[in-house]
């Protein structure tokens, strides 16, 4: 395996770990220019590119080169502009370069990819409301559901379908109506910029002249005033003149607690529809369609085990395929049944073996945006008593601690409120579909952490 392919095997592991733009801005460009004694070389564009990858990505960078190469010991960071002014990098997923997918960019005007269509977004009982939502919204944009709030967890295709709406009303109007699809980073970003500079009526004109506005991750704006305000504001102006707006996020309006009043109440007035976790048969077909893709082939026995094992996540599902074909074509290995076990086994994160009840607590905290404090403490409080039960229940499900432990740990209080806590999550986890969203996106908080 040489550098360049060995390179690519590692960025497609490290975009399922990390955002979008992260990704985008910080490796997609990269190089991995030398490897001798173990150390390997990583070229980047400048100063500022290589002091952010070595802080922010120095670990998930070597442990993804160790996973590949065992001989791996160490990782050094280098500037070398000169290989990124005359032929830039090309970052692609472990395996779509020996399968010859054609390379997609975003489109600079709309910010758009049009990778992400209607036709390649398989629909099943999970995303079926979400799916009739966007067909309707295409037909009669602005004026059916709007704004549209989908909401899911990580990995479940929301920026898919929002991205797939924007590309399907540009290819049906035939770029009459103007779509703008950006990250809640990219607007926060665009915000800072012009107050810095004194050029707000420039964001204006760029978000409030179009006809569709698509709005990624719309949580990660809570508790940015400036930028909650002026992103009111540009609703507000689309909204009174007729102009669709979309918005995903990874939960409901009413779960983002930093969010302010007036914009929860404004998201809350469209059509809110989620996406839940694919059962084995859209599994299965989501599978077989990305194999398709790359033109490459998968025994039955193998696409079963990958839809059965992997459950949770579509990017997960897509790591396993990546790697599978990764040792196929790379390592000329024929994967059967025995070595996918294998290679899912090292995908799959199941209950961290060194997580302890402080990751669980502070994990449940963070995701209900409240102290840990608030959860081991007496409150009463409606807000406060849903996390506390949700720890308990995970402390138990999870760690599979004793009723006493729990409750002595959440307060010093009493090991019947710890069962009644486990008991009354158990039952309403599976009639509530809200409460096992929370559930299903705090336990990958704790996997991933």
């Amino acid at each position: 395996m040489n550098l360049e392919q060995l390179w690519r095997a590692v960025l497609g592991e490290l975009e399922l770990q990390i955002s979008k733009p992260n990704f985008i801005t910080w490796l997609k460009s990269s190089r991995l220019t030398e490897k001798q004694e173990g150390i390997a070389v990583v070229s980047l564009p400048n100063n500022f590119a290589k002091e952010w990858v070595e802080n922010k990505y120095h670990r998930q960078i070597l442990t993804s080169l160790r996973n590949y190469d065992e001989t791996t010991k160490k990782v050094e960071y280098r500037v070398h502009p000169t290989i990124f002014k005359t032929a830039p990098a090309q970052a692609v997923i472990a395996g779509e370069a020996q399968a010859a997918l054609p390379d997609f960019k975003a489109d600079p005007e709309s910010g758009l990819n049009p990778r992400y269509s209607l036709n390649s977004f398989i629909v099943g009982s999970s995303n079926e409301l979400a799916y009739a939502a966007a067909l309707a919204i295409i037909k009669d944009v602005g004026k059916k559901y709007n704004p549209f709030f989908l909401y899911g967890g990580v990995g479940l295709g929301k920026t898919h379908l929002i991205q797939a709406i924007g590309n399907e009303i540009k290819s049906t109007y035939e770029n009459k109506v103007k779509v703008r699809y950006v990250s809640s980073e990219k607007f926060t970003n665009d915000v800072i910029w012009a107050i810095r500079n004194k050029r707000m009526e420039d964001v204006k004109n760029k978000y409030r002249l179009i006809d569709v506005l698509i709005i990624d991750d719309i949580q990660f704006i809570g508790g940015k005033e400036k930028t909650e305000e002026e992103f009111f504001h540009t609703f507000n102006a689309l909204y009174e003149n007729n102009k669709q707006i979309i918005i995903s996020s990874d939960r409901p309006p009413r779960s983002i607690p930093t969010l302010e009043e007036r914009l929860r109440s404004r998201f809350e007035g469209g059509m809110i529809a989620d996406i839940n976790y694919p059962d084995y048969e859209t599994r299965l077909a989501i599978l077989k369609t990305k194999i398709q893709d790359r033109g490459m082939e998968l025994s039955d026995g193998v696409c079963d085990l990958i839809a059965r094992k992997i459950q949770r996540n579509i990017r997960e599902l897509e790591g396993a395929i990546n790697k599978i074909i990764f040792y196929q074509t790379t390592k000329n290995i024929v994967v059967d049944e025995k070595e996918a076990e294998k290679i899912i086994s090292e995908i799959i994160q199941g209950a961290p073996k060194n997580a302890n009840p402080s990751d669980i607590i502070k994990a449940v905290a963070s995701f209900f945006e409240i102290s840990q404090n608030d959860i081991t403490g007496k409150s009463r409080k409606k807000e406060i008593v849903e996390p506390r039960q949700i720890a308990m229940f995970l402390l138990r499900d999870v760690l599979e601690l004793s009723y006493p432990f729990i409750g002595e740990k959440l307060g010093n209080r009493d090991h019947t409120t710890a069962i009644h806590a486990c008991e009354k999550i158990t039952k309403e986890i599976n009639k509530n579909q809200s409460l096992n969203q929370k559930i299903l996106m705090i336990r990958e908080r704790i996997y991933k952490n």
